[in-house]
């Protein structure tokens, strides 16, 4: 059914990827400017004015990718083993967005040892850790299902 608890806990899978293109990875500093990444690539911050300085399509496309395919797994909710499914690509598709962000993440000027980490680092494992809840709150309906066909 689509009021379960694993159509939450897609939903917000789907939002903390959405999160990425607005949340920076990483920051570094240098003199009085300022460089940030997220999922739409890096940008320079001089004075409050924010520039792309280098963009990345292919980024910005795995992670939109990632988040609507969360959001439309919410929608799958009549045939559960294929919802499980699409939960576990999810879940490797993650994997693959946040080791592709970190190896993004290493032109920022400076290198990654002078760079600071931000909240939009650790937004993919929490991403994770909510497709694994919604897999358990499916096998926790397949449980409910045949517990209540043996009883017929």
């Amino acid at each position: 059914m689509i009021q379960r608890i694993q159509s939450i806990w897609l939903l917000l899978a789907g939002v903390t990827i959405c999160c990425l293109l607005f949340i920076p990875m990483v920051t570094a500093t240098a003199g009085n400017t300022e460089y940030y990444i997220n999922a739409n690539g890096l940008y320079q911050k001089l004075d409050g004015v924010s520039t792309l300085l280098k963009g990345s399509i292919h980024l910005l496309i795995m992670t939109i990718a990632v988040a609507v395919m969360c959001l439309i797994n919410v929608f799958n909710y009549k045939n559960r083993t294929s919802q499980k499914r699409i939960a576990y690509i999810n879940i490797v598709f993650i994997i693959a967005l946040s080791f592709w962000c970190s190896i993004f993440a290493k032109k920022i000027p400076g290198g990654l040892e002078t760079a600071n980490y931000n909240i939009g680092m650790f937004l993919p494992v929490i991403a994770i850790f909510f497709c694994i809840l919604a897999i358990r709150g499916i096998n926790n309906d397949e449980k409910l299902l045949r517990s209540a066909d043996r009883l017929r």
